[in-house]
């Protein structure tokens, strides 16, 4: 059984961030939750991640708890 991470990318809307969203994919990094973070200002885009949708959200109520990776972007 391979394992799977729960993963934050903080700054995902930004050039550096939808870069790190990239990689994560073509690497096939084993991602089991894959949240996308952002100011208040950029939650709500929406970001493709394995074909999916993926929406960004307000990173001031986020539970870092619920990761075992972060990512930051600038």
């Amino acid at each position: 059984m391979s394992q799977e991470f729960d993963i934050a990318i903080l700054g995902a809307t930004g050039a550096v961030g939808e870069a790190m969203v990239e990689v994560l994919e073509e690497r096939q990094f084993p991602v089991r939750n894959l949240y996308l973070l952002a100011s208040d200002r950029s939650a709500g885009k929406v970001l493709r991640f394995k074909g999916k949708s993926a929406r960004v959200t307000d990173v001031e109520d986020f539970d870092w708890s619920q990761v075992q990776i972060a990512l930051f972007s600038a």
